[in-house]
């Protein structure tokens, strides 16, 4: 079968070099250079496959797509753009492409994103809802973090079991509500932590209780799948869950129906689960702590959120978002950020990941007075592990010393000033050979790295 090829480039050197890609795979391929060359030569070429590029003469591509998609509904669009926007990822999926990459094109990256593409039978295109609401959260435009984007956008098109996998930290609870967001259930968003209540209540917030099924339980009260009815019910720490527990969530996985506790009867449910876990649930069924079959039917489909030393080059948009969002909170302007703490920031290993930099930056804001956060307000907790601690790290069964005391603070001091001798010299208010001294004797850095 030969697959027709729409490319919609304006690039001419790139939309060639494409073309001859693609036709030494022996496909047909016709080119477009502006957005009405590209609805016209859909409608008439009716291709399986267009790659749109977001940044066109007359236009932008993904508000293209809708009209291309109602030109030639069974085609599948690719979206090429030098644009690193989670927010546009997002919509593109939204309208209807199939996968979104990013310029300058890598062809191993566009050859799966086409090879995937074309493995899938045709899509009808669907109606698209409402315009798409602003992301506040989900903040990065590292590569890890744009295909979590894509990722959110497919899941919010199913109903579909989600389980969303990640260090402790990472966002898992925002990415299922952005999935519910962008979803088109019309009921709840319901959260609950299946390790933060005791296993015998537990089963009551999930499944409800009948009227005198317990002592206390004066009222029948429905569970949370009951109040996640056509909403999203979100599993938080599922792999906390205890395994007498887990065979009910499996049936009510399977049934769609929940029984309550004391109740004689089931009841029937319409919630989308999406689970979350920090831990890997097939080594735990294989450890015998979870279920196997509830582990592949929460599976369905996995999103992973990758560590915040995984994907450092997002600090920085994480700092500048966090302190402005912090500073609302506080009713006072945003600090900015001296270069040597954010460098302290970007060197950090970040165990606690984004909750672990939001908590030292509200920390560092509220203890800034020059309106600017500095290097010695950046306090990393001294049990994280991380290539920014001090020099010397007491024991931990015994407070520090003088001494110890004394070289840390004139490590700080040194990073601080970024080793100017002078400029430490006037904070510590010792002489330059006294500090000489002092840095000869604790064996300190004039610089972090």
């Amino acid at each position: 079968m030969t697959h027709r090829l729409l490319i919609v480039e304006d690039d001419s050197s790139l939309s060639q070099m494409l073309t001859l890609h693609f036709e030494d795979q022996g496909m047909e391929v016709q080119v477009a250079h502006s957005c009405n060359s590209a609805l016209a030569q859909a409608e008439n070429f009716q291709p399986g496959l267009i790659l749109l590029d977001q940044q066109l003469p007359d236009g932008l591509g993904n508000e293209l797509i809708t009209g291309l998609l109602a030109l030639s509904p069974l085609s599948r669009i690719i979206m090429m753009t030098g644009v690193h926007d989670l927010e546009l990822a997002i919509q593109t999926i939204q309208n209807g492409a199939a996968d979104f990459i990013h310029k300058p094109v890598k062809t191993r990256v566009l050859q799966a994103a086409v090879d995937k593409a074309l493995a899938y039978s045709p899509a009808v295109a669907t109606e698209q809802g409402q315009a798409t609401p602003q992301i506040r959260e989900l903040i990065g435009r590292s590569d890890a973090m744009l295909e979590v984007s894509k990722q959110i956008a497919l899941s919010a098109q199913s109903n579909a079991t989600v389980l969303i996998t990640g260090e402790s930290g990472t966002g898992k609870e925002i990415v299922a509500r952005l999935i519910h967001q962008y979803s088109k259930r019309s009921g709840e968003f319901v959260a609950i932590n299946c390790a933060a209540i005791v296993d015998t209540l537990l089963e009551s917030e999930l499944f409800g209780h009948e009227k005198g099924a317990f002592t206390g339980a004066t009222n029948s009260k429905p569970g949370r799948f009951q109040q996640a009815e056509d909403g999203t019910l979100f599993l938080d720490e599922i792999g906390e869950l205890a395994q007498q527990l887990q065979a009910k969530l499996l049936r009510a996985l399977q049934e769609q129906m929940v029984a309550p506790v004391g109740g004689k009867s089931t009841v029937p449910v319409n919630a989308r689960i999406i689970a979350a876990t920090h831990r890997d649930l097939f080594q735990a069924a294989k450890d015998g702590l979870f279920r196997e079959d509830l582990a592949y039917r929460l599976d369905v489909i996995h999103i992973h959120l990758p560590p915040l030393r995984e994907r450092r080059d997002d600090i920085p948009l994480l700092v500048e978002a966090l302190l402005t969002r912090a500073a609302q909170k506080m009713e006072r302007p945003a600090s900015p950020i001296a270069p040597q703490a954010l460098d302290l920031l970007l060197r950090h290993d970040w165990p606690g990941n984004v909750r672990e930099l939001e908590n030292i930056l509200t920390q560092a804001l509220v203890q800034a007075r020059e309106g600017i956060i500095s290097a010695d307000l950046i306090r990393f907790h001294p049990s994280r592990n991380s290539r920014t601690q001090d020099p010397i790290t007491p024991d931990n069964n015994t407070l520090p010393t003088l001494e110890e005391i004394e070289a840390q603070h004139i490590q700080k001091v040194l990073w601080h000033t970024g080793g100017h001798k002078g400029n430490s010299c006037q904070i510590l208010g010792i002489s330059r050979p006294a500090l000489d001294r002092k840095i000869k004797k604790y064996r300190l850095r004039l610089d972090d790295k």
